[in-house]
């Protein structure tokens, strides 16, 4: 996965004290066990296979995922930026801390699997939410010391509070099923609500920190201005946007119009995506990897694609489909995961690993990209397949055989070389 090189640059140097290499590594590891979880998934849906259940390892690959993989990158991430930023800070904790939520999502992961909602399973769960609360009190203490690029601590400081915020979700699942409230909306209401907060809060604002807090690294340009304007928008609609997630569900008409209008200026990220990209591309003194552009160029088209969607969900007769066709949710929700996250953290792994001499397997990473392009491909036409027409082959087969390319793929990024 990693090729070293003999003189290692001085930032390299002052950002191993927190060991970023490692929890990269951990990160990209877990990573490949999320496809390989998928892969047995997509093959249980053709093939038979009585040893697994299939709802449980459903509910471990996605927990695992979330902690595992996106979680772990992004809190490893973070404490990254903290000690590039000069911030002196005990990195022993956050290595524990990382630990511990390393652990966790490896319980959460093997008992889903065996025993779904259980509880051993759901003590792994909240043990993984209190680690959580661990991670934002000491980031955020060592973030409100730092006084410059306030935007781009604002950020980071939105992403803790709304991953704080997510975990209302789960305990509001778990008081619905201790207290045997059979009411399904209020259950998907709870999972709706944690998945919102994560995906389009705790994710979303990191991924954004973490791209400001490079491009300035990057160039003396300005970019607060449109870091600012960017946050607002994103701010202000955050929370009326969860309501387009209940859209499938019934809802007052009220509702509906805080969701129509907090859709519509979420429109509004466009407009200075846009700018930031023509910023970025005008500029000769940002110099990123050449494979960090093609990963970000994927995750800026995907995140286009996401508020475009979400804001067309407004619209009852498109609603209507998008809540009822499972493909359509599983579309999204990989379009979210894969094609935004995913992709921006890879690309940030790679322009940090660069700037160390050290670098990921390019074709691996080409792979798993044409993995995940072949998986929204045929999730959109299992879509069309039930709407419109039905297609000449299977598309579950080539689901599954793109669960292999990708894990493929990943299995590359880390095995290439030694480490």
């Amino acid at each position: 996965m990693i090729k070293t090189v003999k003189h290692p640059s001085p930032l390299f140097m002052q950002t191993i004290q927190f060991n970023s290499i490692k929890w990269i590594r951990i990160a990209l590891i877990n990573f490949f066990i999320v496809a390989l979880a998928g892969v047995v998934l997509r093959y249980k849906i053709n093939f038979p296979l009585p040893l697994i259940n299939q709802k449980y390892l459903l509910h471990g690959h996605s927990h695992f995922a979330f902690a595992g993989w996106v979680s772990l990158a992004l809190m490893a991430l973070m404490v990254n930026y903290l000690i590039k930023s000069g911030q002196t800070t005990n990195c022993k904790k956050y290595h524990w801390i990382l630990m511990a939520n390393t652990v966790t999502a490896y319980g959460m992961l093997i008992t889903f699997i065996f025993q779904g909602y259980a509880a051993l399973s759901i003590a792994f769960s909240t043990l993984s939410i209190f680690v959580s609360y661990f991670f934002i009190f000491y980031c955020w203490k060592d973030l409100r010391c730092i006084k410059e690029g306030q935007h781009i601590t604002i950020w980071f400081k939105s992403a803790l509070i709304l991953l704080g915020v997510s975990s209302i979700g789960p305990f509001a699942l778990a008081y619905l099923m201790a207290s045997h409230i059979v009411v399904q909306d209020l259950y998907f209401s709870a999972i709706y609500f944690f998945l919102h907060f994560q995906y389009n809060g705790w994710f979303i604002f990191a991924c954004l920190g973490l791209l400001f807090s490079l491009l300035k690294g990057e160039s003396q340009l300005n970019l607060s201005k449109i870091s600012k304007n960017l946050f607002y928008i994103l701010a202000l609609t955050v929370v009326p946007t969860y309501l387009l997630s209940i859209l499938g569900l019934k809802v007052p008409s009220y509702l509906f119009w805080i969701a129509a209008i907090s859709a519509v200026l979420q429109l509004g990220v466009l407009f200075y995506n846009y700018r930031l990209l023509q910023v970025i591309h005008n500029s000769p003194d940002i110099r990123l990897n050449k494979m960090t552009n093609y990963l970000w160029a994927l995750a800026y088209a995907s995140f286009c694609l996401k508020i475009i969607l979400q804001s067309l969900s407004i619209i009852p007769y498109l609603s209507d489909f998008a809540f009822s066709l499972r493909p359509v949710i599983i579309g999204y929700l990989h379009l979210c995961f894969l094609g935004v996250i995913s992709f921006f953290i890879l690309g940030v792994f790679v322009e940090i690993l660069a700037k160390g001499g050290m670098e990921l397997s390019k074709s691996g990473l080409f792979i798993f990209i044409l993995g995940v392009l072949l998986q929204e491909g045929m999730l959109m036409l299992q879509a069309f397949d039930a709407i419109i027409f039905q297609t000449p082959f299977n598309t579950n087969i080539i689901l599954f055989l793109s669960a292999i390319v990708m894990a493929t793929g990943l299995a590359r990024i880390f095995l290439k070389n030694n480490f």
